[in-house]
Order: C-alpha cells, then sequence, then structure tokens
C-alpha cells in the first residue's frame, strides 16, 4: 500500500531532519479533506476532494490510496457520485496511515 521508494525520495529531498515536519504538514491538509468526507461530505466538492487527496497522497507514498482516490475522481467526473464508496475510501487512508506509522521506523532506522 505504501511506496517505500517514494517516501524513501522524498526524505532525502527534504532531508532526514525536517521529513517529519514535512510529512506531518502533508498530512494535516490530508486529515483535513477525510475528516471532511468522514463526517460532512458535500456530493458537489466530491470530485475535487478526491483530486486533493489524490495528489497529496502521491506525494506521500500512498500509493494505493492515491490509485483509489483516481478511480473514484473519475467516477466523480463522470456523473457517477452515486456509485463511490466514501466508506471504502477512508478504510483505505486509515489502512494506510496505520502502515506507514507502524513501517516507518523499520525502513528508516539508523
Amino acid at each position: 500500500m505504501i511506496d517505500w521508494i517514494k517516501v524513501a525520495e522524498l526524505r532525502d529531498e527534504i532531508g532526514a531532519e525536517d521529513f517529519g515536519e514535512v510529512f506531518g504538514l502533508f498530512l494535516d491538509n490530508l486529515h483535513g479533506v477525510i475528516e471532511k468526507l468522514r463526517h460532512r461530505p458535500n456530493p458537489d466538492d466530491l470530485e475535487s476532494d478526491l483530486h486533493l487527496l489524490k495528489l497529496g497522497a502521491a506525494n506521500l507514498g500512498f500509493s494505493a490510496f492515491s490509485e483509489k482516490c483516481q478511480a473514484s475522481e473519475r467516477m466523480a467526473a463522470d456523473g457517477r457520485r452515486d456509485r463511490i464508496d466514501i466508506a471504502s475510501i477512508l478504510d483505505h487512508f486509515d489502512r494506510s496511515l496505520a502502515e506507514f506509522t507502524r513501517d516507518l521506523p523499520r525502513k528508516f532506522a539508523a
């Protein structure tokens, strides 16, 4: 679910000492949209919300989640918003974040 090569590239680009802070900023942006979908989704904003999630997730290396958002974004663009499974999107995010949090220390142990 996590593209660890992408994560390593981001970490190398930012620097190990600043990675946590920058990752936190990216994650805060994602969380805002996730919470909107979790508590008060607006069907009119769904396509743009999914687009933001797709891009943010791709930047963080959450590749499977980004792909899920991209497929759902296409459905919204095609007028099939009613077929988008928001609960599945939220679950995918939660599982991706859990995997990232669990495995990050092992992936970058000194």
